[in-house]
């Protein structure tokens, strides 16, 4: 998993608008976005500008789960 950055709120409900069916991923409120290193190229061809931030680290794998667990 890729971390992608999309230059304004425009552009990054676009570019969920085009990926939800197509590809997984997890959307962050910060704005940064995961998605398979395939949605890269697609994303492109379809004129959604983003800026690659890097792989999907470690801690922020860790945010997904304790964002999924429920409140005890």
């Amino acid at each position: 998993m890729i971390v992608v950055r999309f230059p304004n709120e425009s552009v990054r409900k676009e570019a969920l608008g085009f990926l939800i069916g197509r590809f997984s991923g997890h959307s962050w409120v910060t704005g940064e976005v995961a998605v398979p290193e395939d949605a890269l190229a697609p994303m492109a061809s379809e004129g959604i500008s983003f800026s690659v931030e890097g792989p999907l680290t470690h801690e922020q794998i860790l945010s997904l789960r304790t964002a999924a667990a429920p409140a005890v």
